[in-house]
C-alpha cells in the first residue's frame, strides 16, 4: 500500500471507530426511592425531589413540580389501604397532582438526550391522552398517545390495580418532552423508558467514515 492509500485508510478507520454508538443506552425511570407525595423534580437529573432526597441515577430526565411520586402508605381507599397494586415496580408510581396544579404548572417530563422512542406503564380510571413534543416544556407537538380507561380491568384490590403499556416512536424527530397533565389524579404511571439515538453529527460522521473506507477498498481492489 502506498502512502496515500495508507493515510486514507487511517483517516477512514479513525472516523469510524471514534464514533460514539449512542449518547447513552435506553433508561427506565421507575420512581423507586422518590419521596411519596413529593415532586419528583430532578431526582433523575442529578438532583433531588422536593423533599431534598437525592436520586442515585442521573438520566438527564426532569419532572415538573406537578408530577409527584406516590407510595402505598396505608391511607389509600383500596383493600388494605393501597392506592395502587400490581405496578411493574411495586413500591412507587407517578401521578400528576390535582387539576388546579397542572393548570399553573403543566405536568411535563423533559428529556435532555435526544430520544427516539418512549414507553410506559399506566393505570387510568378515565380515558386520557399523553402528548409528546420535539422541544422542551411542550414545544413542537409530535402527536398524542390515547389511553383507554383500564384501572380496574380484571381486578378490584385497589383503585389502580391494572397496568397496561403504551409506546411512542418518533420517527426522524427526537422526543424532548412529554405532557402528563390530562385527567390529573385519575392516572398512575410507572416504568417510563426512553431510548436515545445518535446525534445527527454522529450519523454524518459515520457515513463519512464508511464512504472513506469504501473508497480505499475500491482503490486497493483495482491494483
Amino acid at each position: 500500500m502506498n502512502m496515500k492509500s495508507h493515510l486514507a485508510a487511517s483517516l477512514a478507520a479513525g472516523a469510524f471507530f471514534a464514533l460514539p454508538a449512542m449518547s447513552q443506552a435506553a433508561v427506565t425511570v421507575d420512581f423507586e426511592g422518590a419521596t411519596s407525595f413529593s415532586s419528583i423534580n430532578n431526582f433523575y437529573n442529578g438532583g433531588t425531589d422536593s423533599s431534598m432526597v437525592a436520586g442515585t441515577n442521573n438520566y438527564g430526565v426532569s419532572f415538573a413540580a406537578s408530577l409527584l411520586a406516590l407510595q402505598n402508605d396505608g391511607l389509600g381507599s383500596g383493600t388494605g389501604g393501597a392506592y395502587f397494586s400490581n405496578a411493574p415496580t411495586p413500591g412507587t408510581v407517578m401521578v400528576a397532582s390535582d387539576p388546579i396544579d397542572v393548570l399553573t404548572t403543566p405536568a411535563f417530563m423533559n428529556i435532555a438526550n435526544s430520544t427516539f422512542s418512549l414507553s410506559f406503564f399506566y393505570s387510568a380510571a378515565q380515558a386520557t391522552v399523553v402528548n409528546v413534543y420535539s422541544g422542551l416544556n411542550g414545544v413542537g407537538l409530535l402527536g398524542s398517545i390515547n389511553l383507554a380507561a383500564n384501572a380496574t380491568t380484571g381486578c378490584t384490590d385497589s383503585a389502580f390495580c391494572n397496568f397496561g403499556v403504551a409506546t411512542w416512536t418518533a420517527g426522524p424527530t427526537a422526543i424532548k418532552s412529554v405532557d402528563f397533565s390530562a385527567n390529573a389524579g385519575f392516572v398512575a404511571y410507572d416504568n417510563i423508558t426512553v431510548s436515545p439515538v445518535p446525534e445527527p453529527s454522529s450519523l454524518a460522521l459515520s457515513a463519512l467514515g464508511l464512504a472513506a473506507l469504501s473508497f480505499v477498498v475500491r482503490r486497493r481492489s483495482v491494483k
